[in-house]
């Protein structure tokens, strides 16, 4: 929708129409000794509105026309003009580019491209189409073309072959968009493995999690050589960036690489390096001091294509003269083809900054990690892209590293729908003008170093410690800057302490920690109007950091008095009331995560005031007062102490919980853990509804999408609209088959 300017309509309306009206009636509306003071001022103010919104139509009428300029609800009556099938009006960015595109959909229509394509423009999600023909089990005969790149190589498994087993990487691609093996043919309805492979079947991996960078963050350091990407030291899996063809370029197309998709980076993928020895390779080596006797050896094996360093090693030490070692690294760098997985994810999508100094992807491979016991001759730095770590060899061992690299969640990367301490776009935060910067070299954030009426923002994503407590909290906001993620270590419980009465706290974009073996709490105490938490992660716990502690959640504990305490797009470890705290009015939970590791521990405990739960997830139980929940997911059986006021609509808990009476709910017996990807917090599909999840809670919120923490995102909605625009675009009589890979 298009933005309303600044535009002032209102206000110049409400005083132009003031004016008109006699004196006498105006002087009468505004005293004290009416019964109804400022009655007639209001109405007018209601009047100037409609007025304000008229002269904006006018305005506009010309910009309503265009589907790019045009407000949200001119794009049912443009696409109405096309005759095109219009998606789910709560889709409003899929529906404009469907009208947008409608011309440009069918004048391919049919082809892999627009089915390709479609995926992305209604749901933003990245998606794969493979033919099943594609992968039929056949012989081959001269008229089919060359072997094509499937993921981003060449493949050992001829077309319409039997599986190359000395192909370790194959099997790891199997069942997957970019797999080698080939099928018989499966006649069966699509459904998990079976009915994939036919004549008329067509399989679509969708691509539902984001990619989301992380800049210049401080690693969790294991050893003076060993370090974890994550900064609170867990094991995380590496994410691919997007690399797609911008949204403008539409005439720029072919199907997506293994590279080029927002997916979990699997080792070989990193590690995979192929070379081509070219003139213009030979041209920089002479540059830098190759013999010309070795010159003459290199021109011999021009255009010459290995498929691994080793290939490219062995041919080097045969050549009659010999290669200087010195320049080998150098010949690496300059040979590396482009189609490569590392040369499109070092350093663009990973990279490993030591000693200011970025690691060149020469001097970089890739390996597992597990016990940390790898090794690699000739190289600076071995990367574990499943497991987030990274070790460095003697003798470049630097004093200071530092990391930036792409992780995966659900959301979208710049859009409002995110949850949690993130690198997504907060422009909110840009409005406000910080009072006091954290140096960027500093490692600590001494908060009573400063005046209880203050914006403290942390400008960058690295780690620091918290060595104190704020001052008495009057107006007190701590934030991150836009698209940072900050990781805030707590040395003891943080304390929150107000000055006086009807205070106000604000934490906004930060991620809250505690060491290894450590348990540490933030604690609200005193008297506050209001404290608003949004945006951030209270680390839930339930991790082993990479150097095999215990990784405890960070407890929300209220001990003061809150008149009301929001939570918003946040991942939270338990909240509770101790020592006699107090939720005065309410206790609004929106949009967020809230994990108890511990089963005896209550995920939310507040006996005091209301509960207002709107579209989150809750793993743990809830020990309530008065609670109004819609569109929520509760893991654990419940207790809401009064039951005769409140609400528990369109939601899921277990049956014998204690609610309010329930509206368009469901409620379960059996275990819910199966229902999520993971529900560990640092992996990709944290939270995430799984395949299993009952229709009644994938499609049960209010708005007709899934229930939990992801409502926003509109999954179920935006699903039917890729099968409604693939049925409309597809070649006749074939079966579609929606696989989700992330």
């Amino acid at each position: 929708m298009a933005a309303i300017a600044n535009d002032q309509f209102k206000i110049y309306y409400q005083e132009k129409l003031w004016e008109l009206i006699p004196e006498v009636y105006r002087h009468e509306d505004g005293l004290d000794s009416n019964p109804n003071p400022n009655v007639l001022r209001a109405l007018v103010e209601i009047i100037a509105e409609q007025a304000a919104i008229l002269r904006r139509s006018q305005d506009r009428l010309w910009d309503d026309q265009f589907i790019e300029l045009c407000n949200d609800w001119a794009v049912p009556y443009i696409g109405d003009l096309l005759a095109t099938r219009m998606l789910s009006a709560m889709n409003t960015r899929g529906s404009r580019i469907d009208v947008a595109k409608t011309i440009y959909y069918r004048r391919r229509k049919g082809t892999p491209r627009v089915l390709e394509e479609l995926i992305y423009d209604v749901s933003q999600w990245d998606g794969k189409l493979v033919e099943g023909f594609q992968r039929l089990v056949r012989a081959r005969h001269g008229l089919d073309p060359e072997p094509a790149l499937l993921a981003g190589r060449f493949t050992e498994t001829m077309p319409g072959g039997t599986a190359s087993l000395r192909s370790p990487i194959a099997s790891e691609l199997s069942n997957g968009p970019f797999e080698e093996y080939f099928h018989l043919p499966d006649f069966r309805k699509p459904k998990g493995l079976d009915g994939r492979y036919g004549i008329s079947k067509l399989n679509f991996y969708l691509y539902r999690l984001s990619a989301f960078i992380v800049i210049n963050s401080t690693p969790f350091r294991v050893a003076a050589d060993k370090y974890c990407f994550d900064p609170s030291g867990r094991d995380i899996q590496l994410f691919n960036r997007r690399n797609r063809p911008s949204k403008n370029q539409w005439d720029v197309w072919r199907s997506a690489l293994e590279w080029e998709m927002p997916s979990p980076i699997r080792c070989r993928l990193l590690g995979h390096a192929e070379y081509e020895i070219k003139e213009a390779a030979i041209q920089q080596l002479v540059i830098d001091g190759l013999p010309s006797a070795s010159v003459s050896d290199m021109l011999h094996i021009t255009g010459w294509h290995f498929r691994n360093e080793a290939e490219l090693r062995k041919c080097i030490t045969t050549l009659p003269n010999p290669f200087p070692p010195a320049l080998f690294s150098n010949l690496l760098k300059y040979s590396l083809i482009e189609a490569c997985g590392k040369n499109k994810l070092l350093p663009d999508a990973v990279s490993v900054e030591a000693d200011l100094n970025i690691v060149s992807k020469e001097q970089i491979n890739a390996g597992n990690l597990q016990n940390w016991t790898s090794v690699v001759t000739g190289k600076r730095l071995l990367i574990d892209p499943v497991r987030g770590r990274f070790r460095f060899f003697a003798p470049a061992v630097p004093d200071k590293a530092t990391v930036t690299y792409h992780y995966g969640f659900s959301g979208y990367n710049g859009f409002l729908q995110n949850i949690g301490a993130g690198t997504y776009d907060r422009r909110a935060v840009e409005d406000s003008e910080p009072t006091v910067t954290i140096p960027v070299a500093s490692t600590t954030i001494d908060l009573a170093s400063w005046n209880p009426i203050e914006i403290v923002q942390v400008d960058n994503s690295a780690t620091y410690h918290i060595i104190s407590d704020p001052p008495n909290v009057r107006n007190f906001i701590l934030q991150s800057a836009n698209q940072q993620r900050p990781y805030l270590v707590l040395d003891a419980d943080l304390v929150f302490t107000s000055a006086a009465d009807d205070a106000r706290l604000v934490l906004d974009g930060l991620w809250f920690g505690a060491p290894g073996n450590e348990q540490f709490n933030i604690i609200l105490r005193g008297d506050y109007e209001s404290v608003d938490i949004r945006n951030c992660t209270l680390d839930p716990g339930n991790g082993i950091n990479g150097l095999d502690q215990v990784i405890h959640n960070v407890s929300l504990i209220i001990e003061g008095n809150i008149e009301t305490l929001c939570i918003e797009k946040s991942i939270l470890g338990p909240i509770s009331i101790r020592n006699n705290g107090i939720v005065e009015d309410a206790l609004c939970i929106s949009d967020c995560i809230i994990q108890s590791e511990d089963p005896t521990v209550a995920a939310i405990s507040v006996d005091t005031g209301k509960t207002n739960l709107i579209r989150s997830t809750v793993f743990g139980k809830i020990a309530v007062h008065r609670l109004y929940a819609s569109d929520v997911i509760i893991t654990e059986i419940s207790t809401v102490t009064d039951t005769q006021a409140g609400c528990f609509r369109f939601s899921t808990a277990p049956k014998s919980s204690r609610l309010p009476r329930p509206y368009e709910s469901y409620l379960f017996e059996k275990d819910s853990n199966h229902w999520f990807t993971s529900r560990q917090f640092g992996h990709h599909g944290f939270a995430q509804l799984s395949d299993t999840i009952p229709v009644e809670i994938f499609r049960g919120g209010e708005n007709g999408a899934e229930m939990g923490a992801f409502n926003s995102l509109l999954n179920a909605i935006k699903l039917d609209g890729i099968k409604a625009k693939i049925e409309e675009y597809m070649p006749f009589g074939l079966i579609p088959a929606f696989i989700n890979k992330t």
